[in-house]
């Protein structure tokens, strides 16, 4: 009797790629009783993982303070009571900033999920390794050093032309090479033309000075432009197919690598190797500044808010959050950085782990509102005025020269609410902070995106 993929179902195996080839080769061989068996045993499948039937338990460190806030942090609460029914998680937190982005289940901004033996390429996000860096240049003019910054940084969509490109070093290079996930043309490509580049969205280039010791300090916000978001797609389809044969029941947005398989190992070298690149990205823009002003650095330092820890067994995904312990910074040189809004100062911070904040703080402000309902909330006026009452008394630049009104202070949650909050929860000890004076951030690029002004010109000449 021939045997089928129904026969094989039955006997316990669930269906995947291996069927077609070991049914040709049972019906070839006329395989039954014992000698099938003993066959299909190499074919033996772990059984499927469920979700966990209680939420694994997190700590909460956010209170709302008005009606807005509260409908906030009730959707922020609900999909991680979701998010942590994954059968790999068994702890989290959230921030005094968390906000909801995506589908219900998937981690807020301003989240923290502990997984056990497992990566969640989506609970990292494509902004991979999103970090902030601050150099001290001591008593030095703001605005020479914010003029001289914005003669080097590039913000906005793509890399840099090839005569204004940074230099990837050699070793580097090689390491991206030897990585399976990492050695494709894309990648090494805009791991050449995307150094020294910004992108857009919220990151930024803040100019201010300690209000200790009054010193001029320079602070980058981005991440790891499309060489990381080209990896994160590779991570998801990984992940994908993991959760397909072994806990479909799982949300796509959630699905994970286990650590111990050999894909689990490599994608955890391939994050390290971003990490470089976007600390290198970072210390590209600074170095240029300093060499362009022939300053020297008093200081230099910074930490991701945006990647995966790893303690132990133990992978810490903080979507959005600051680490403050110090275990999860192998190179850490100094205290760490929680930026708020353009008006406000950016935090120096020091911690340690608690019981509620799991090692970590808030890395920013967050929004009560996107991007669409804030722009709504400000009808009536125009974009210039919003932005002038705004950034009164501030040196703001937008790279595109469009105004961007969602980056603006009132786009974000109350910077004195987070603050007051990691005090009332114990997220971190304030020890000094960088005074604003001035940024630069992408703005609105898109309004006249090279794609956009050749099909108004076309628009015209067919008019």
């Amino acid at each position: 009797m021939k045997t089928t993929g129904n026969t094989l179902i039955e006997l316990g195996f669930r269906p995947g790629k291996w069927f077609a080839e070991a049914l040709e080769y049972i019906n070839e061989n006329e395989l039954e009783g014992e000698a099938l068996f003993n066959y299909l045993k190499q074919f033996k499948q772990a059984p499927l993982i469920d979700l966990h039937e209680n939420p694994a338990d997190f700590s909460i460190n956010i209170d709302a303070t008005n009606d807005l806030e509260e409908f906030n942090v009730n959707q922020v609460v609900d999909t991680m009571k979701t998010l942590m029914k994954t059968p790999t998680l068994v702890g989290g937190a959230i921030m005094p900033d968390a906000c909801p982005t995506g589908p219900n289940g998937t981690i807020p901004v301003g989240g923290v999920a502990i997984a056990k033996n497992a990566i969640h390429p989506g609970m990292h996000s494509a902004d991979i390794c999103c970090s902030v860096m601050l150099t001290n240049f001591g008593k030095v003019d703001p605005k020479e050093v914010l003029d001289a910054a914005h003669s080097i940084t590039h913000f906005g969509a793509g890399g840099r032309a090839r005569d204004k490109q940074f230099k990837l070093p050699e070793a580097l290079l090689a390491e991206f090479e030897a990585n399976y996930f990492l050695n494709e043309e894309r990648i090494l490509e805009r791991a050449i033309s995307h150094l020294g580049t910004q992108g857009d969205g919220n990151h930024f280039l803040f100019i201010g000075r300690s209000k200790k010791t009054g010193d001029t300090m320079m602070v980058t916000h981005h991440g790891s432009r499309a060489v990381g978001a080209l990896l994160y797609n590779k991570g998801m389809k990984i992940a994908d197919r993991f959760r397909r044969e072994i806990s479909p029941e799982t949300l796509k947005q959630n699905a994970w690598i286990p650590y111990d398989t050999e894909e689990g190992k490599i994608y955890w070298e391939a994050l390290q190797i971003i990490r470089k690149w976007t600390k290198l990205n970072h210390i590209s823009i600074h170095e240029a500044t300093r060499e362009k002003l022939a300053l020297e650095i008093k200081d230099r330092f910074w930490n991701e808010h945006n990647f995966v820890f790893k303690d132990g067994d133990l992978f810490y995904h903080a979507k959005g959050a600051t680490p403050l312990d110090k275990k999860f910074m192998p190179d850490i040189t100094g205290p760490r950085l929680i930026p708020l809004n353009m008006s406000e100062p950016v935090l120096i911070v020091e911690g340690e782990t608690t019981e509620n904040n799991v090692g970590f703080a808030p890395h920013g402000a967050g929004r009560n509102l996107s991007r669409t309902q804030h722009r709504k909330s400000k009808e009536g006026k125009t974009f210039e005025e919003i932005f002038a009452e705004e950034t009164a008394g501030l040196d703001v630049r937008f790279f595109s020269n469009e105004i961007d009104i969602t980056e603006l202070p009132s786009a974000y949650k109350s910077a004195e609410t987070v603050r007051k909050q990691m005090e009332q929860y114990d997220l971190g000890t304030v020890i000094d902070e960088v005074l604003p004076y001035g940024c630069i951030m992408a703005g609105n690029w898109q309004k006249n995106a090279p794609w956009k002004s050749k099909r108004r010109r076309r628009n015209k000449r067919n008019k």
